[in-house]
Parts: C-alpha cells; sequence; structure tokens
C-alpha cells in the first residue's frame, strides 16, 4: 500500500476554476478573417504587379468568395455577442488602445471595398463559371441581370473600374491588418498567458495567408498558378512552423505561468490534437504533397490543400480554448 502526503489539489487540471466565454464562433471568425485577409492580399498584389490578364483567377475570380466569406464571418461573431441590439456602437467610436475597434472598423473598409472589388469584375466572373461551371452560371446568371438593371450597382462597377488601382493599394494594407488583427485580438488580453505573446499575430497572418494560398490551389485550374502557390505555400508552411517553434521557445523560457501554458502542448491534454492534427497533418504532410508534386509526382492539389485548411481552423480551435483554460494566480 502505498502512502501519499497530499498539501494540495492545485496540480490537478482544471481544478481553479477559468472563465470559459468563447465558443466556436471565434475560432471561425479568426479563421475566415485571416483566409479573406490572404484573398485580398495575393488578389491585389498582382494587381498592383500588373499581372490582371496573366494571372485572371487571381485578380478577377477568386477575391468573389471575400465579400461573402466576411459576411459568414460578421454573422459568427454576431451569434457570439451577449447584447446582439447594440453592435453598432462599435462604429460609434474609435479606441485606439482596443483591439476590437480595430477590428471592427478594418473590417467596416474592407467588406465593402471588397463587394466594389467583386463588381467591378461582374462581367468576367460570370464569364469564368459561364465556362468552367455552367450549371452554377445557370443558376446565378439572373443576378448578373438584376445587378446591371439597378442604377446604384451600374455606378458601384464604373467606381470600381475607374479607382481599381487606389482600391488595390487600399485592400493590400488592410489585408495584412486584418492578418494580423486575428491573432492581435487574443494576443491583447494579457491575463491568459498563452495568448500574450507577439508572435500570435504573424502567426495567424502567416497561417492566414496560407489558408488562401491552399484555397487558390483548390480552385484555380492553370498549371502555373498552381505551380506558383505550391511555391508561396510551402514558404509560408516554413515560416509558420518557424513561428510555432519559436513560440514554445519564448514560453519555455519565460514565468511558471507561461511554462504551464506550454505544457499543455507538451504532454499536456492539447498534444495530441495540435501535433498531430495542426503540425503533422495541417502542415508537415501537406509540404510533403507539394514537394513531392513539385517534383513531378501526380499529387492532386485537393489533398494538401484541404489539410492546410482544416489544420489552420483546428489552429484557431485550439488556441481560443487553451488560452482560456491558462491563467494567472494571484
Amino acid at each position: 500500500m502505498k502512502e501519499e502526503l497530499i498539501i494540495s489539489g492545485r496540480e490537478n487540471f482544471l481544478i481553479d476554476p477559468y472563465i470559459h466565454i468563447w465558443e466556436w464562433q471565434i475560432p471561425v471568425y479568426l479563421f475566415i478573417g485571416g483566409l479573406a485577409a490572404g484573398l485580398i492580399f495575393f488578389s491585389s498584389l498582382y494587381f498592383i504587379q500588373g499581372k490582371e490578364e496573366k494571372m485572371p483567377f487571381i485578380v478577377k475570380i477568386i477575391p468573389t468568395l471575400v465579400p461573402l466569406l466576411l459576411v459568414f464571418g460578421l454573422f459568427a461573431l454576431f451569434l457570439d455577442l451577449k447584447h446582439k441590439l447594440y453592435f453598432w456602437q462599435l462604429y460609434t467610436t474609435i479606441k485606439l488602445e482596443s483591439p476590437m475597434s480595430w477590428g471592427a472598423w478594418t473590417l467596416m473598409i474592407v467588406t465593402p471595398l471588397s463587394i466594389v472589388w467583386s463588381l467591378s469584375y461582374l462581367k468576367e466572373i460570370f464569364e469564368h463559371w459561364q465556362k468552367n461551371y455552367p450549371l452554377l452560371y445557370k443558376l446565378t446568371s439572373w443576378i448578373e441581370k438584376l445587378i446591371l438593371r439597378l442604377g446604384i450597382f451600374r455606378s458601384i462597377i464604373k467606381l470600381g473600374i475607374k479607382q481599381r488601382k487606389p482600391i488595390a493599394w487600399i485592400m493590400l494594407v488592410m489585408s495584412v491588418i486584418l492578418g494580423i488583427y486575428t491573432g492581435i485580438l487574443l494576443s491583447a488580453f494579457n491575463a491568459r498567458p498563452l495568448w500574450n505573446t507577439s508572435i500570435l499575430g504573424p502567426l495567424f497572418l502567416v497561417s492566414g495567408f496560407s489558408t488562401a494560398a491552399a484555397t487558390i490551389l483548390l480552385f484555380t485550374k492553370d498549371k502555373s498558378e498552381q505551380k506558383l502557390f505550391s511555391k508561396i505555400d510551402l514558404l509560408l508552411i516554413a515560416i509558420e512552423i518557424f513561428l510555432i517553434i519559436h513560440l514554445f521557445m519564448g514560453f519555455l523560457a519565460s514565468t511558471t505561468v507561461q511554462i504551464e501554458a506550454a505544457q499543455l502542448f507538451l504532454g499536456g491534454p492539447f498534444t495530441v490534437s495540435f501535433w498531430v492534427f495542426v503540425v503533422f497533418i495541417g502542415l508537415i504532410i501537406p509540404a510533403i504533397l507539394e514537394v513531392l508534386e513539385l517534383k513531378g509526382f501526380h499529387i492532386p492539389v485537393a489533398i494538401p490543400a484541404i489539410l492546410i485548411l482544416i489544420g489552420g481552423l483546428i489552429l484557431r480551435f485550439i488556441i481560443v480554448e487553451a488560452g482560456q483554460i491558462t491563467r494567472y494566480l494571484y
């Protein structure tokens, strides 16, 4: 019989109460925000570089997803709000010290600009659908006719075509702000040791751009674009793995509470879900598959693309969940 002297039960997992406020809506919102930011970035970047005709899918077609993504992301955020009828008050003030205020105003700028950008390529978008997705075109062709009948939309289209370059520059800058904001939203919470790190902003930015590159790989039919974005995604995966390693190096060299936060992933309850589903399945395996594809092996691009998207979503679920468990004890 083994005797054991128990002085405190503090070491038991979750023995101390913790606040669990954020559920699925926030990680979904962060994932969609990063994905939309990446799509906007690539679209505006290649337009500014004068590759509008060389890379029409990237510049003209794929940005169509952005307004839909942002609307869905904002809806998820709306569902999370406690006092839903007062959401509009976010837009009655600007607080530079508040990441919520930064995010609200960034989305206020990005969302209408992404709509104007897509409308300016309305003709090209429906021509692409007619050529590649005839069933989709048959189901949605009435939308084009309806838009063109309304004078306000015709005015917006003319404005978008005329002002594409300044819109592209604004979207390029705002996409980086939006991508970083998805991480800063968490890192601004100093009371949560796992979130209280400057690495989270760049990590979520790179992860968002990686999921955007994966989305482009998933939908483009152009072999040169697939090859280019496979290379871009490999670079982004390498940077993301570097940031993850640096994140844990920083935690392990920091205070006791941050070491404890890191231990949630180093033998703790999030070890398998993070290292298997995020790092191995969501980053390393897609990188290997993309390298093999670039070397000439026949690898369906949908496989690494889908794995990256799943890994990016799981990353945000884990970080949001684990961050709410970590705490400072006074």
